[in-house]
C-alpha cells in the first residue's frame, strides 16, 4: 500500500506487526477511578525493536499487555498483524498468542525438570506441533544455547536461562516477541547478552520486538523508544543512546514537575 504526498511522490505506508489506536484502560469508578491508558495510539513497525519506557505508572506494561492479548482495555483498538483484539472469543484470543505471538518475562518461567532444548519446544509440544528443525537451530545458534542443550535450569546461569525464554519466544516463529523487563534479574554482563539476543533475532531473521524497560542502557539496544507518562506517550527517539535516553527522561522529572 502506498500514500499519496501533495509535494512529492508516492511513498509506501508503514508496516505495523502490531498498533494501538486511541487505546484507553481505566480501573474502577467514580473516586476509585483510574486511568492507566488515556487514549494512546502507538504502532509498532515490522522487523523493528521498540523500547517503551517511563516512569513507575506510567502505562508502559500496561500497553504491553494490552496490545499483546494479556488484558483487555477499555475503548480503542488493538490490531496484530490484520486481526482486530477486540472482536476474538478468549479460544481465538489464546490460540493467537499461541501462534503468532511470543513473551519474554523478568521471571524466566522455566520447568525445573525439563532440559534446556525441552523448554524451548514446550509450547509447540503442548500445541502438538512439530517444530521446524532448521529454524530452531537457528535460534539455537543466535542466542548462543548450542552447547547447553541437555543443561536443566537449575546447571545454568541466571542469564542463560534467560535466553533459553527468548529461545522458547522465537522458536514458534512469532509475528512478534513482547519482552517485560527482560533483563531484570540480571546481572549487567547477563542483561547485555540477553539483550543483544532480542536484537541479533530482529536484524539476523526479522523478527519484531517490543520490550518495556527503565533501564537507559537496555533501551539503547533498540531500534526506537516509546516515551509514556500519566497513561500518554509523551516522546519518541529513533536510534537511541543510554546518555540521550538518560537526558530526555531527566527532562521528563523537570516537566512532569513544573506542569
Amino acid at each position: 500500500m502506498t500514500t499519496a504526498s501533495p509535494t512529492g511522490p508516492r511513498t509506501a505506508a508503514p508496516a505495523y506487526a502490531a498498533r494501538a489506536t486511541d487505546l484507553s484502560k481505566v480501573h474502577g469508578q467514580g473516586d476509585t477511578r483510574v486511568v492507566a491508558l488515556d487514549r494512546v495510539s502507538v504502532g509498532f513497525g515490522q522487523s523493528r525493536f521498540t523500547a517503551i519506557m517511563g516512569p513507575s505508572g506510567s502505562g508502559k506494561s500496561t500497553l504491553m499487555h494490552c496490545v499483546a492479548g494479556l488484558d483487555g482495555f477499555s475503548s480503542g483498538s488493538v490490531r496484530v498483524g490484520d486481526v482486530e483484539l477486540g472482536s476474538l472469543t478468549d479460544r481465538q484470543l489464546t490460540r493467537l498468542r499461541r501462534d503468532r505471538i511470543g513473551f519474554v518475562f523478568q521471571a524466566f518461567n522455566l520447568l525445573p525438570t525439563l532440559t534446556a532444548l525441552e523448554n524451548i519446544t514446550l509450547p509447540m509440544d503442548i500445541a502438538g506441533r512439530a517444530p521446524d528443525e532448521e529454524w530452531l537451530d537457528s535460534v539455537i545458534r543466535t542466542v548462543g544455547l548450542s552447547g547447553r542443550l541437555t543443561h536443566r535450569p537449575a546447571q545454568l546461569s541466571g542469564g542463560r536461562q534467560q535466553r533459553v525464554a527468548v529461545a522458547r519466544a522465537l522458536a514458534c516463529k512469532p509475528d512478534i516477541v513482547f519482552a517485560d523487563e527482560p533483563t531484570g534479574n540480571l546481572d549487567s554482563r547477563a542483561g547485555a547478552e540477553v539483550l543483544g539476543c532480542l536484537r541479533d533475532s530482529v536484524r539476523a531473521s526479522g523478527r519484531t520486538v517490543v520490550m518495556v524497560t527503565h533501564d537507559p542502557v537496555a533501551a539503547s539496544y533498540a531500534d526506537r523508544v516509546v516515551f509514556l507518562a500519566d497513561g500518554r506517550i509523551v516522546d519518541e527517539m529513533d536510534e537511541p543512546t543510554a546518555d540521550g535516553v538518560l537526558e530526555l527522561m531527566k527532562s521528563f522529572d523537570v516537566r512532569f514537575r513544573t506542569s
